[in-house]
């Protein structure tokens, strides 16, 4: 009768073969399937793990520009005290290999960044930036004119871009944004000696070929909203919720008549 000790050898040398095909099933999948795998996931997914399964996925993680041309880094505010997110955007626009078109990024992305991200990605056509506290307007302010093909750009709570002339810029150096989104956390109405409340809609006014704009907690008035709707002919989507220091009168309401779809202070 076999020893209980010889069990549990045999037993240990099966959990091992059982482990080691494993792995090698894994690693033998074609390409095409493990590539299929790897553009389920989002990008944060492959860089923390799936690109590590083995050499041959991490290699398919590495060496196809294709798993990288849309780079989309949001929902993972959670890790941004355990990990480098702005070191993870670095590696993710490095594997692009320069054909990067849009990227996505949730607390992943300062000034740094963005100027790596010009270098790297001279199509870029969509920038979407989502509570960036490192962005700055003087790092965004040089970044953006990397960018002369952007079709899209959203600047969602990064609370350090924004007024001094800084969307003026955007204006001349993307000539061909069509949609620009700008949130704030809240509307907050702030009054100083000097302090234009009309600096960011006279900025967004330039951006002449916009189709969409969305400036959620703006402190614009009716005199940048009606600069903005005389120089952005081509607007067919207009949200201007929370802006309180808006009145809608009958001009405003005409002048807005023309966009299919409007969405008002008070809505």
């Amino acid at each position: 009768m076999p020893s209980s000790s010889g069990r549990r050898r045999r037993g240990r040398r099966g959990t091992r073969r059982r482990h080691r095909n494993s792995t090698r099933t894994w690693a033998e999948l074609p390409l095409v399937a493990i590539s299929t795998i790897l553009h389920k996931l989002d990008h944060i997914e492959i860089l923390m793990g799936a690109g590590q399964v083995c050499r041959s996925w991490r290699r398919a993680a590495r060496d196809e520009p294709e798993l990288w041309r849309r780079i989309d880094m949001r929902f993972h505010a959670d890790l941004f005290y355990q990990l480098n997110l702005h070191g993870m955007a670095q590696a993710a626009v490095r594997r692009s290999k320069g054909q990067c078109e849009a990227f996505w990024g949730e607390y992943a992305g300062d000034d740094d960044f963005l100027l790596y991200l010009g270098d790297q990605a001279p199509s870029l056509k969509s920038l979407r930036l989502i509570s960036c506290y490192d962005v700055s307007n003087e790092g965004f302010t040089v970044a953006i004119e990397k960018f002369p093909l952007l079709e899209e750009l959203e600047l969602s709570l990064c609370s350090n871009v924004g007024e001094g002339g800084v969307f003026g810029v955007v204006g001349k150096a993307c000539l061909q944004l069509k949609r620009f989104r700008q949130s704030k956390h809240s509307f907050f109405d702030f009054e100083a000696s000097g302090y234009n409340k009309d600096d960011e809609a006279l900025g967004v006014a330039t951006m002449r070929e916009l189709r969409s704009l969305q400036l959620f907690g703006n402190n614009l008035t009716n005199e940048g909203l009606t600069a903005i709707l005389d120089n952005c002919q081509h607007l067919e989507s207009l949200d201007i919720c929370h802006c309180f220091n808006v009145n809608m009168d009958d001009t405003l309401r005409a002048k807005c008549g023309r966009i299919n779809t409007v969405m008002l202070p008070h809505d």
